[in-house]
């Protein structure tokens, strides 16, 4: 049985009575020559040596699991596929930036006449990397700052610290992993993580705390939601604090016509139609928290009202409804006279559209005609004209100008221009 050395070596000589090769550069799957090949398989072999060099922090005994297969190698091909997907398992415990294999003949007083030794030349990650990076979301943005400590160790362990601000969510966390020794797969990690968000609309702030804990397929999750009001006199929401509140809650949109083109006057337009809707069911006797309902308005849902401003309300804070649904037809067009064609034009279009939605709270008394009744009832409904620019194939901005009808007593409208960036439009 060959030995695990765990020093550094050069790639040994590519000379003696055996072939010296490179693994990474043969062509496993199509040899040039067949009987080529077929010498080369029934060539008996024996790897002798397994050598690892460019060690610094990591423990040699993670790696003997990863390159024990080597060993039972029987000929030069095999050896060669075995060293390949040892490699490829090297690389997968993410502490190693590149891998290389030199195959070569054995050397030394205990050297066989058809043996083999086998070297890895690893270079590590440094100790830490860091990132950042900014993301956009519907009518907001955050900034995210990433800390990430690989091998910490010496045994494929990870470290990751995590810290995002955003316009309207603040949040933190911190994970460790480590791999089990020769089965990747099975792994132990701890996640702890603080997620502070703003609603502004209902002037309140919720704060969930959270950690999670996974080992092979078992998971165990605890969250601890606090939800903060500093309107104390507003006796729709008190202080709020829930460990595992279960809910039921669905959502569905659906794009029933999605990109049909017409051809009107030998320009190319584009009919969109789309209809959303959801409903929250509290299993268990207890009213549905108001950070899990669904809120309704805005220049990416209803537009022509402010941000969730539609539905119940107490002393000008919208409490959201456990039901909701929402369409909107559009039309888009090229921009007037073409500017820009053929180039950076192209990303812009004229917008027409026409939105409506209602939301609302359930009585569990009442049968489901009643709720579709109150679903029907006082129909916020807009309409107008803008110009829309695609960001790549994901987000996009809007400026349109917004007329909007049905508005009820206490909702907030914003009768002319408005702006709205995000990735999910009504």
């Amino acid at each position: 049985m060959g030995t695990v050395h765990a020093r550094s070596l050069d790639p040994l000589p590519m000379q003696g009575p055996e072939l010296g090769l490179q693994a990474d550069d043969m062509d496993l799957g199509e040899p040039e020559h067949e009987e080529k090949q077929e010498v080369l398989e029934n060539k008996d072999v024996v790897v002798q040596h397994v050598h690892i060099g460019g060690l610094g922090r990591t423990k040699e005994d993670i790696l003997t699991y990863e390159i024990a297969d080597v060993f039972r190698a029987k000929n030069l091909i095999d050896v060669m596929k075995k060293s390949h997907e040892a490699r490829q398992r090297l690389l997968r415990l993410g502490i190693f930036r590149n891998v290389e294999v030199v195959i070569d003949t054995a050397e030394g007083a205990d050297a066989l006449p058809n043996g083999l030794d086998v070297t890895f030349e690893v270079k590590e990650l440094r100790r830490m990397t860091g990132s950042y990076n900014t993301m956009v979301g519907n009518n907001e943005g955050s900034m995210v700052l990433g800390l990430k400590l690989p091998n910490v160790f010496g045994r494929a362990e990870k470290l990751t610290f995590q810290f995002s601000y955003g316009t309207k969510e603040t949040s933190y966390g911190l994970s460790f992993f480590k791999p089990q020794p020769g089965h990747f797969e099975r792994n132990f990690s701890v996640n702890l993580y603080k997620v502070t968000g703003q609603f502004p609309w209902s002037s309140l702030r919720e704060t969930d705390r959270g950690v999670s804990t996974e080992f092979i397929c078992a998971q165990i999750t605890g969250i601890c939601t606090i939800i903060y009001c500093p309107k104390k006199h507003v006796s729709s929401y008190p202080h709020q604090m829930s460990i595992g509140s279960a809910y039921l809650r669905c959502a569905w949109y659906i794009a029933l016509v999605d990109k049909f083109h017409l051809l009107i006057f030998l320009v190319l337009q584009v009919l969109s139609t789309s209809l959303w809707g959801g409903m929250l069911l509290p299993l268990g006797d207890k009213p549905s928290s108001i950070a899990d309902r669904f809120y309704l308005g805005g220049p990416t849902s209803v537009r022509g009202f402010s941000m969730y401003s539609i539905g119940p309300q107490s002393e000008g804070d919208y409490l959201g409804g456990e039901v909701y649904w929402a369409g909107g037809l559009h039309l888009y067009t090229p921009l007037p006279f073409r500017p820009g064609r053929g180039s950076f034009g192209e990303l812009f279009r004229t917008h027409f559209f026409l939105n409506a939605g209602n939301l609302c709270n359930l009585n569990y008394g009442e049968g489901p005609r009643a709720h579709l009744s109150k679903l029907a009832e006082c129909i916020r409904w807009s309409y107008g004209a803008g110009i829309v620019l695609r960001l790549g194939n994901i987000a996009r901005l809007e400026l349109n100008y917004c007329i909007p009808m049905g508005v009820r007593s206490g909702d907030r409208i914003c009768d002319g221009v408005q702006f709205g960036a995000g990735i999910r439009f009504l």
